[in-house]
């Protein structure tokens, strides 16, 4: 799907309008009306957020929306390859050791900000935590490998274990979101404005201090099991605000649960009962406004999960899933809201983006344990 009215920006559709709901296509062009926008992009994993989609990519020129991105600025994955051994897997003995991502770090965290070009300021309380909803910490084992040759460019290799780490800003970009809705609520801001200046500034910092989350999440993980991250393969953040050249004029590419596809590989996860894929962009990407899916996307809300599973599923039932991981969550809630069922089928979106001729897989990633949270100790 391809539209323009007179007023708005064109809207692109890379998703089948068969997979997305009513809802997100509306609130899709409802953002192509924004002042200053100019190209509106939905991805195949596309869905209802508050207000603006999720799974969505946004140009607009001399207006920037914070509204847009959302309060979890930087939110994005790390992976690395780890000193873990597919061999020597524990997988129920290091499901048992794991525990305390969801309590403030005793660490030095002024000396680790610094490490990041970062001032210490009060949300480093939550540095190392991966907070709530769909965020996790996931122990991956290779399943199959698609493309050897750039698999080996990569540096990578079969015989070891993969930590793929989704969080963000934490209360940072909490507290960025909230102020501006303060004094603007869900307005854009002009470009060159002292307020624009201030967001940007702050969202940048937010940018920052999101990629020290997620390392800090990984030492943490692999350090209570006695292993190391010993290779970073990609971080990319996939909600932010980034200058870009569109139509050659300059332009602000907004990305909302969008991943970057002009810096490198990406992976794009699926559900603790799915496969996660790695894959290399290919082709023009201005057509998708540089940006390919982040994962599956929600087919269910989150309000309406538990009652759809509960009379299926007992909760212990959904700590184990039927590719042999297990699920660390001692939180009933959570644990439905974030069930496999809950979300898009992950082949049928990776299958979209390579018939459109945006990505080539390279390897699929199986998961073994997936963290979210424990009850406090």
């Amino acid at each position: 799907m391809n539209q323009k009215s007179e007023n708005s920006a064109e809207i692109r559709m890379v998703a089948s309008e068969k997979q997305v709901e009513g809802d997100a296509v509306r609130q899709l062009q409802n953002s192509a009306e924004l002042e200053g926008m100019k190209l509106v992009v939905g991805l195949p994993d596309l869905h209802p957020g508050k207000g603006y989609p999720i799974g969505a990519a946004f140009i607009s020129k001399e207006w920037i929306y914070p509204y847009l991105v959302g309060n979890d600025i930087g939110c994005g994955m790390g992976f690395w390859k780890t000193s873990l051994k597919k061999k020597k897997i524990k997988r129920d003995r290091w499901t048992d050791k794991l525990h305390g991502l969801e309590t403030p770090w005793e660490g030095d965290r002024q000396a680790w900000v610094e490490k990041f070009g970062l001032k210490p300021c009060e949300a480093d309380i939550g540095l190392g935590t991966i907070g709530g909803g769909n965020h996790f910490a996931e122990l991956q084992v290779v399943e199959s490998v698609e493309n050897p040759d750039f698999f080996k460019k990569l540096g990578l290799s079969k015989d070891r274990l993969f930590l793929l780490v989704h969080s963000g800003s934490r209360g940072l970009g909490e507290s960025i979101l909230h102020n501006h809705i303060q004094n603007h609520k869900a307005a854009g801001l002009p470009i060159g404005t002292e307020d624009a200046i201030k967001y940007l500034k702050a969202h940048d910092t937010a940018m920052k201090w999101a990629v020290a989350n997620r390392a800090l999440i990984a030492e943490r993980f692999l350090s209570t099991i006695r292993a190391t991250g010993e290779q970073l393969v990609t971080d990319l953040h996939h909600n932010g605000i980034s200058p870009v050249a569109f139509q050659g004029t300059e332009c602000w590419l907004h990305r909302k649960g969008a991943a970057p596809s002009d810096r490198g590989v990406v992976v794009i996860p699926g559900t603790r009962g799915s496969f996660t894929y790695l894959v290399e962009p290919t082709g023009d990407q201005e057509k998708n406004a540089w940006s390919i899916a982040h994962g599956s996307g929600r087919k269910w809300k989150r309000s309406e999960t538990k009652a759809r599973l509960k009379s299926r599923f007992k909760a212990k039932s959904l700590t184990h899933t039927e590719l042999g991981g297990r699920v660390i969550c001692e939180n009933r809630d959570a644990l439905y809201e974030e069930a496999p069922q809950a979300y898009k089928n992950i082949d049928h979106v990776v299958e979209q983006l390579v018939q459109a001729g945006l990505i080539r897989v390279i390897a699929l990633f199986r998961p073994l344990i997936t963290y979210k949270m424990r009850k406090a100790r």
